[in-house]
């Protein structure tokens, strides 16, 4: 722990959420939760033992839909995520083992939770997607709920919140941040958490500076401490000098200015300055996303990853969980386009929800498309969510992680059954919809052209396709830095796959980071891409960058960068080249 004297300390995490904020830390408690002692329970006591769990769960239920129930209207999209928690309350893997522990060792509540929670989160923690791997967060949210009705601790009433602060926390839960209050709350400043968390989803969505990752910044700060948050450089100073301060407040008036500027032509069309027109789209994992792609001018949804409503329950969603959802972001869209992706949910997850042996390596097993195929029945269902949600909109669909030509058949051939199913039953759908298949693995692109046979687009995902074709686990910190979307092997699969769309006259997209990069632009349009989806918050900036470009010069430059045999040389060459005009548009 850090010295705890009034002398200023810079900490940096990981920023999810741009902007800068500065003012006084509000640190949200959570003493007397995490102090558990063991002790056991006598065999004629077990009953109510378990009776003393069962009510605490009782009154977290209560006060989730409580929460539920008083939710302001800024949050009200995002209540799915507490109900989702008030179905895990009841989760045969958290509530019934728990149940089952406390009899079998007879042993106190409070342990038997936390030794359940211990093993779950262990089993979400060791997938591979860090999406995944972040869920354990949902479960550790709910057993805290739990175990502060067990052990007689107060819930954080950031609702009561009456002035400017910035929330300092352990984490922050789905119920706390379904709480804030936008006039009190400046930013979020956590130990856990990263882009993908729900607190990094709500922060961008709210446009609320924050930084996650910290560690231990909640052993450091104390409630009323003054600190700077920027959530873009992922730095905090607390105790800043009237120096750092300064700095801050001249660098959030900068950014606010340029914001303002980027945002005032988010709407503009994406067009180079030769007529050339690019899609320039959002990528979303919740539905209330969906606004802030509308609000950053977003031409539609690039990427609706469809996994959260897969995750942290007991069973599969039903037919009409997903169609609501979908129909949800599609009519918010309409007449703009949705490119709903079908699921992709990693190996391990699926696999240990039906208490099968877990994969040793669920990057290379069971996910995406061949996870689909091989449980008709999931997949089935939400292609007939897919199906009715297009009646009701401009819907594509996109199957994840496909490695053959052979699995496009198939899939295809599931669609035209289920297709066949809702007009026998009379029910309002739509089949007259694009698919699309996901380049993201090396044998797809060497596949390219015999798939473009079967399908209307192209959407590749540069995240695993850099990862799988430089054999570059992006987590490993030993071998991260060689992960590099620059690589001339990279561009050169891209060139492959753009060549054959303009041969095959296949609509060929990008939903990968890459697409978010203002930087990467001039490579991607000189290659023949025409549609982009990002991160909402990066349309503004791609889209002005476009404007600056003329396509002939993209299309010369990228001759030259295909000449290259480094990545190294390929970056300086775009630096040299492109650099001066993205340092102008960054926020």
């Amino acid at each position: 722990m850090l010295d705890r004297d009034d002398q200023e300390i810079m900490l940096r995490g990981i920023g999810v959420s741009p902007g800068i904020c500065i003012g006084m830390a509000y640190l949200v408690d959570k003493e007397g939760v995490d102090v558990i002692k063991r002790y056991s329970v006598p065999e004629t006591d077990l009953e109510n033992e378990k009776n003393r769990f069962k009510t605490a769960v009782k009154k977290a239920k209560d006060h989730l839909n409580g929460i539920i129930g008083n939710t302001p209207e800024d949050f009200r999209d995002h209540t799915d995520i507490l109900e989702t928690h008030a179905v895990l309350l009841k989760d045969k893997m958290l509530y019934g083992k728990t149940i089952e522990i406390i009899d079998q060792e007879r042993i106190n509540a409070e342990w038997a939770l936390k030794k359940v929670v211990s093993d779950l989160q262990t089993m979400f923690k060791n997938m591979h997607e860090p999406y995944f791997r972040e869920r354990a967060a949902d479960i550790v949210h709910v057993s805290d709920h739990i175990m502060r009705n067990l052990v007689g601790a107060e819930h954080a009433n950031i609702k009561d919140i009456d002035k400017r602060v910035i929330l300092v926390a352990n984490d922050l839960s789905p119920a706390e941040t379904s709480q804030i209050q936008l006039e009190w709350i400046m930013g979020f400043v956590t130990d856990l958490g990263g882009t993908t968390s729900h607190t990094g989803i709500i922060a961008r969505t709210l446009e609320i500076p924050a930084v996650l990752g910290l560690d231990d910044v909640t052993e450091v700060i104390r409630n009323d401490d003054l600190i700077a948050v920027d959530g873009s450089t992922g730095e905090i100073i607390i105790h800043p000098t009237e120096e750092t301060l300064v700095r801050f407040v001249k660098r959030r008036i900068e950014y606010e200015a340029h914001k303002a500027i980027i945002m005032r032509g988010s709407c503009l069309p994406a067009e180079t300055l030769d007529g050339l027109a690019v899609q320039v789209m959002g990528n979303i994992e919740l539905p209330e996303e969906v606004v802030s792609v509308r609000d950053h001018g977003g031409d539609g949804v690039g990427l609706y990853r469809t996994e959260f409503q897969y995750l942290s329950r007991s069973g599969f969603p039903g037919e009409r969980e997903l169609f609501d959802k979908y129909k949800d972001v599609v009519e918010v869209m309409m007449p703009k386009p949705v490119t709903i992706r079908t699921l992709d949910i990693n190996g391990d997850k699926a696999v240990a929800r039906h208490s099968e042996a877990s994969e040793k390596n669920p990057a290379l097993g069971l996910r995406g498309i061949r996870y689909c195929l091989k449980n008709p029945d999931v997949f089935k269902t939400q292609i007939r969510a897919i199906l009715r949600a297009a009646a009701f909109g401009n819907v594509k669909i996109l199957f994840p992680m496909v490695s053959g030509h052979d699995e496009v058949i198939e899939a295809k051939r599931m669609l035209d059954e289920v297709a066949e199913s809702l007009s026998k039953e009379g029910t309002e759908f739509n089949r007259d919809i694009e698919i699309g298949v996901m380049i993201e693995v090396p044998s797809a692109v060497i596949m390219a052209e015999v798939m473009a046979e079967e399908v209307d687009f192209f959407s590749i995902g540069t995240n695993d396709l850099i990862q799988y074709t430089l054999a570059i686990d992006r987590g490993n910190r030993h071998v991260s830095h060689l992960y590099q979307p620059l690589h001339p092997a990279i561009l050169r699969m891209l060139r492959h796959v753009t060549d054959v769309a303009e041969n095959t006259d296949v609509k060929v997209f990008m939903c990968g980071e890459m697409a978010g990069n203002p930087i990467y632009a001039p490579i991607l349009l000189g290659m023949g891409i025409g549609e982009l989806s990002m991160n909402p918050q990066s349309i503004p900036v791609v889209k002005r960058m476009i404007r600056s470009l003329k396509v002939e010069d993209a299309r010369l430059f990228v001759k030259d960068v295909l000449k290259e045999t480094t990545a190294e040389r390929i970056t300086k060459l775009l630096q040299d080249s492109y650099g001066d005009m993205v340092s102008e548009f960054i926020i």
